[in-house]
C-alpha cells in the first residue's frame, strides 16, 4: 500500500508518516519499482499503535520506548500520565474560573480586566497581608465577582482576613452572596461549615436571613449555634428553643444567655422564654451541671414566670444547683 492510500485509510498525513519515518517510529517494509514507499500490513497495524499510545498523551519518544523495549513497564508511564493528566486538568480549571470570574465583573474596557486579574490574584496570595489589602479593595476600587469572595472566605484561616472578606461580601450587595454561602454549610470540613455560617450571620437582608433559618436545622450543633444567635441579633423570637438547647449542651451558653436576656424585652416573650425553660427541666435527660447553666442564664430573664423556675431549681437535688438559685432569687428581691 503506497503512503497516498496510507495516509486516506489511516487518516495520518503522509507528512505525518514521512516524520514517523525519520523518527524511526515505522519504516515501509518495502519500496515499488519506481522506488515509491510501500506498507505492509504490519506497518499498517504499527501506524495504528502509534497513534492510540498518542491519544493517551505519550510523546513519539516515549511511544518509540513502549514499541522498542521488551522490558518496558506501561504501569509507570500510565501512573505518570494520569499525574500529568490531573495537573494539567487542575491549571485548565483554575483558568476557567478565573475567565469566568473577569466575565462576571463584567469590564467595560480592557484597563478594568487587567485591575480585576491582580486583584483576582491578590485573594490567593499566601500572604495574609496581601488577601487583606485584596480584601478590603475589592470593595470600593474593583468589583470583585461574588463567587470570588465567597470561596476566598470560605478557605480563609486568618480571623482578620476573614472579616475583611466579610465586610466586603457585605458590601458587594449581590444577593447571590447568601445562596453561595450557604453551600458552604454542606462542606465535610467543620471548619468551612463555621465559616460560612458566620459570615452569613454578617449579610444584611433577608435572603442571608433565610438562609440562617434553614440552618436551624442543620446537623452540625456550632452551626445551629451561630444561626440562632445571628437570628436573636435580627430579633427573631422563634429561635429560644435552639439557644435553649445550646444552655443545655453548653455550646457558648454564655452567648445563648445574652441573646435570650435581649429578646426578653416584654412580659409575653419573657414568660415564653422561661416556660422553655420550665420544659428543659422537666426533661428527666437535663443533668446537673446542665440544670445549673440554665439557672445562671434565668438572672437574664424578667418576670414571675422566670421567678417561679428559680424557686423550683432552689429545690434542687444538686447542692450547687440549689445554691445558685437560691442567691439568684435573693438579687431579685433585692432589685
Amino acid at each position: 500500500m503506497l503512503i497516498g492510500e496510507v495516509a486516506r485509510r489511516s487518516g495520518v498525513s503522509a507528512r505525518m508518516l514521512r516524520h514517523y519515518e525519520r523518527l524511526g517510529l515505522v519504516r515501509p517494509t518495502g519500496r515499488t519499482g519506481s522506488g515509491y514507499r510501500e506498507y505492509s500490513g504490519q506497518d499498517i497495524r504499527r501506524i495504528f499503535h502509534i497513534e492510540s499510545l498518542r491519544s493517551l498523551g505519550l510523546s513519539l519518544r516515549e511511544i518509540g520506548r513502549a514499541l522498542e523495549d521488551p522490558g518496558f513497564a506501561p504501569s509507570a508511564l500510565v501512573g505518570d500520565l494520569i499525574r500529568q493528566t490531573r495537573e494539567r486538568i487542575t491549571a485548565e480549571t483554575e483558568l476557567l474560573t478565573r475567565l469566568r470570574r473577569i466575565d462576571a465583573a463584567d469590564p467595560a474596557d480592557w484597563g478594568e480586566v487587567l485591575q480585576v486579574v491582580p486583584l483576582l490574584q491578590a485573594l490567593g496570595s499566601k500572604s495574609a497581608d496581601a488577601r487583606q489589602r485584596a480584601a478590603l479593595s475589592s470593595a470600593d476600587e474593583v468589583p470583585v465577582p461574588v463567587e470570588a469572595l465567597v470561596e476566598a472566605v470560605l478557605n480563609e484561616t486568618e480571623p482578620n482576613v476573614a472579616g475583611a472578606l466579610s465586610w466586603a461580601l457585605a458590601r458587594s450587595g449581590d444577593d447571590a452572596g447568601p445562596a453561595l454561602l450557604a453551600q458552604g454549610l454542606g462542606s465535610p470540613a467543620a471548619a468551612v461549615r463555621e465559616r460560612a455560617v458566620r459570615c452569613l450571620a454578617e449579610m444584611p437582608g433577608d435572603e442571608a436571613a433565610a438562609q440562617l433559618r434553614d440552618a436551624l436545622a442543620h446537623p452540625d450543633a456550632v452551626v445551629r449555634g451561630q444561626a440562632a444567635l445571628a437570628l436573636a441579633n435580627r430579633g427573631t423570637a422563634g429561635v429560644v428553643p435552639a439557644l435553649i438547647d445550646m444552655i443545655v449542651a453548653g455550646l457558648d451558653d454564655t452567648g445563648a444567655a445574652d441573646a435570650l436576656s435581649v429578646l426578653a424585652g416584654d412580659d409575653a416573650t419573657a414568660d415564653r422564654i422561661a416556660a422553655g425553660f420550665a420544659d428543659r427541666l422537666a426533661d428527666t435527660g437535663t443533668d446537673a451541671a446542665a440544670r445549673g447553666r440554665l439557672a445562671q442564664a434565668l438572672a437574664g430573664i424578667p418576670g414571675t414566670e422566670a421567678a417561679g423556675v428559680l424557686v423550683g431549681l432552689s429545690g434542687d437535688e444538686d447542692r450547687a444547683v440549689a445554691l445558685t438559685a437560691a442567691y439568684l432569687l435573693r438579687l431579685r428581691d433585692a432589685e
